[in-house]
């Protein structure tokens, strides 16, 4: 059973940046796709970024973010980062970190990752 824990949101100007992290533990030496979505208020969830869980594998990001986001990962800390720059209002969401065993693909859907954390609230001021 994997469990993931994210931290680093808050309130930020447009503009601005944060850094988002999502440490895990209890998953096995197998290698993981990771993820990052974001729901809005009366939004459906959206893909953010993916990336395999060692370094220097796939990454992907979703059309909104590409450009501005960095999705990182750090073995020896079993921590996945999302780096968050030149943030927009319409940025503002609860940010969830997900995880599923690597299948040989990134999904891009919720519904294919089996392991979500609480979610971290980023809000950004215009």
């Amino acid at each position: 059973q994997v469990q993931l824990v994210e931290s680093g949101g808050g309130l930020v100007q447009a503009g601005g940046s944060l850094r988002l992290s999502c440490a895990a533990s209890g998953g096995t030496s197998r290698g993981y796709a990771m993820g990052w979505f974001r729901q809005a208020p009366g939004k459906e969830r959206e893909f953010v970024a993916a990336a395999t869980s060692w370094s220097g594998g796939s990454t992907y990001y979703g059309t909104s973010v590409k450009g501005r986001f960095t999705i990182s990962v750090d073995n020896a800390e079993n921590t996945v980062y999302l780096q968050m720059n030149n943030l927009k209002p319409e940025d503002t969401a609860v940010y969830s970190c997900a995880a599923r065993i690597y299948r040989g693909y990134l999904p891009l859907r919720a519904v294919e990752y089996d392991y979500w954390g609480q979610g971290t609230q980023v809000i950004v001021s215009s």
